[in-house]
């Protein structure tokens, strides 16, 4: 990916800030590359714990990473101040493929794009099950498809 074909900001639908640590960086002075990951991981379950209502420590669903990617644009480095935008690119009947956006704090330009998709899954059972009514709706308002 390009910068010039990057998505923007306005193509996000909520933000979450992240602080870098020190031990982000890697050997080369910036975030390491699997650190975005994290990120990633960690935008899309708050979302999906505070808008959604998913419980993931005892809820009977829980939401498997089955594949995800990302395009790393600009560079980011500890101590910077970052924010992960979240959209939903789109939404099946049991998973759901987010893009997420990290860019520094207050910064239009996107440093990183990722996909990232989730199943969801019956707890006990380990079967993929149909997103359950509250999270399809907290999905639904993060649509971009």
């Amino acid at each position: 990916m390009n910068t010039a074909s990057a998505p923007a900001r306005a193509d996000y639908r909520v933000f979450y800030p992240i602080t870098t640590r020190w031990m982000d960086n890697d050997l080369y002075g910036h975030v390491n590359n699997v650190t975005y990951y994290a990120y990633f991981d960690t935008a899309v379950n708050q979302y999906l714990v505070e808008e959604g209502g998913l419980d993931i420590h005892n809820g009977p669903v829980v939401g498997f990473v089955v594949r995800s990617s990302c395009s790393y644009l600009r560079p980011v480095a500890f101590p910077e101040r970052i924010e992960a935008g979240v959209r939903v690119e789109h939404l099946g009947n049991s998973s759901v493929q987010y893009g997420v956006g990290i860019f520094r704090e207050g910064d239009p330009a996107v440093c990183a794009h990722g996909e990232f998709v989730h199943v969801f899954v019956d707890r006990a059972a380990n079967r993929s099950v149909p997103i359950p009514d509250t999270i399809r709706a907290a999905l639904e308002r993060l649509r971009t498809d």
